[in-house]
């Protein structure tokens, strides 16, 4: 019995474009956050303040905020 060989599967294959500047700034603090803060989401919101990694109206992230563009990044 042959079996068809399974599809590569691309880690970025359902983005539309570059992540921005901004985008992959925040990735990297998110990563460094859950390694040295913690997961919970006071952990990732006071984490990101501290680094000051701010929300993109250059506001102090809030939980609401911090919520609302994951969703938005997300979409």
């Amino acid at each position: 019995m042959t079996t068809a060989p399974r599809p590569h599967l691309d880690p970025h294959q359902s983005r539309t474009r570059e992540p921005t500047p901004y985008e992959y700034k925040l990735a990297a603090t998110l990563e460094e956050v859950f390694t040295e803060d913690g997961h919970e989401l006071a952990d990732v919101v006071g984490g990101l303040n501290a680094r000051q990694v701010h929300a993109p109206d250059g506001a102090p992230w809030t939980e609401e905020s911090f919520r609302a563009e994951m969703r938005r990044l997300g979409a």
